[in-house]
């Protein structure tokens, strides 16, 4: 696969990438986890109108665009592993005539990662935490938790109330959301495992699945070959060395590829569709510091390395324009990147 790349942006430490569409107007979005730090939209054409939705906070871990509601995300600020106690925070996104305008919602300790899920014309809010507290960056003896709460219409004057759905994930690291029809769940990577969490359905409330053991970082779930059983790639163990993708059966998980380069702090991993192909997107911040695309084709599967040096803490797909754009917060090179598909 090849790509055009475009260096979109200088932002310390780049962690966050992500998008939206607003009346099929394409919106990214990069932020820093630097503490008073930007986090910038941009659109139009190559992506070069900018503007600038906070420059007074940092610790952005995430980004995730409501499916129901125009113009609005929910994300992840204020996350800092070597302050305690935490500050982190989940807050609320809206676009306005004037233009952005963002609200705290909540303050959780540690919040890493959540998520947004429509179901029976109700939103939910998932978040999870890294560790339930920290005395300093390197203590992990007090576990990770999972919670879930509803969203309510009214984010201006109601709140939002968690409930806690699993404990006891120690470096709570991975999230990743399988928006396929019928397959609507996430994922959570921890040293306990990976495990599937799908919300109420049939009457029933959050329920929890172990896929698989052993640490791991971070995770995302495809169907990569077309063989009627999904992939799941992931990085082992926190912040890992590894990367390896399993083929996902009733009966457990079957290794069958592995990353072929040293890599150190493995850190980014999605699934979409690039140039009519499914793959699995991942970056990974030392060593060689790559940007990566692995597909199946011809009976195997190829690896190409889109980039070097960047160290992408994050990434994300967009389908826009026309075309396929991986977007790339490279926090190795302190920028925001862009890179167009433009053939085989």
């Amino acid at each position: 696969m090849k790509f055009e790349m475009t260096h979109l942006d200088d932002i310390t430490r780049c962690y966050c990438a992500s998008h939206m569409f607003i009346d099929e107007q394409p919106i990214i979005f990069f932020a820093s986890e630097d503490p008073n730090s930007p986090c910038n939209a941009y659109t139009g054409e190559d992506f070069k109108e900018k503007t600038n939705l906070w420059n007074d906070r940092g610790g952005c871990m995430s980004i995730i665009p409501f499916e129901t509601r125009k113009g609005e995300f929910l994300a992840v600020n204020e996350f800092y592993l070597k302050i305690s106690p935490s500050s982190a925070k989940l807050v609320w996104g809206k676009k306005s005539e004037e233009g952005w305008v963002v609200k705290d919602l909540f303050n959780l300790a540690y919040l890493h990662r959540f998520d947004i899920f429509h179901v029976d014309d109700k939103d939910y809010v998932l978040v999870t935490t890294i560790a339930r507290d920290k005395r300093h960056k390197e203590d992990w003896t007090r576990p990770g938790q999972v919670y879930v709460g509803e969203i309510p219409a009214d984010l201006e004057n109601e709140n939002v109330v968690l409930k806690q759905i699993v404990e006891g994930q120690y470096r709570n690291h991975g999230y990743y959301r399988d928006h396929r029809p019928g397959k609507d769940c996430g994922y959570i990577g921890s040293d306990e495992g990976v495990f599937r969490i799908d919300p109420p359905k049939d009457g029933k409330d959050w329920t929890v699945t172990k896929i698989k053991d052993g640490r791991t970082s971070e995770v995302a779930v495809g169907n990569i070959d077309g063989d009627g059983y999904d992939e799941m790639i992931t990085i082992e163990p926190f912040h890992g060395n590894t990367i390896k993708i399993y083929r996902l059966k009733e009966e457990g998980c079957e290794e069958i590829y592995n990353y072929p380069y040293e890599l150190d702090f493995a850190h980014a991993l999605k699934f979409d569709t690039i140039g009519g192909k499914n793959c699995f997107v991942g970056g990974i911040r030392r060593v060689d510091a790559e940007l990566f695309v692995i597909y199946f084709e011809d009976g195997e599967f190829k690896l190409d390395r889109v980039d070097l040096g960047g160290g992408p803490a994050n990434v994300d797909v967009i389908h826009a324009y026309g075309s396929d754009y991986i977007l790339a917060a490279n926090h190795t090179r302190n920028e925001a990147a862009i890179y167009k598909y433009v053939g085989e």
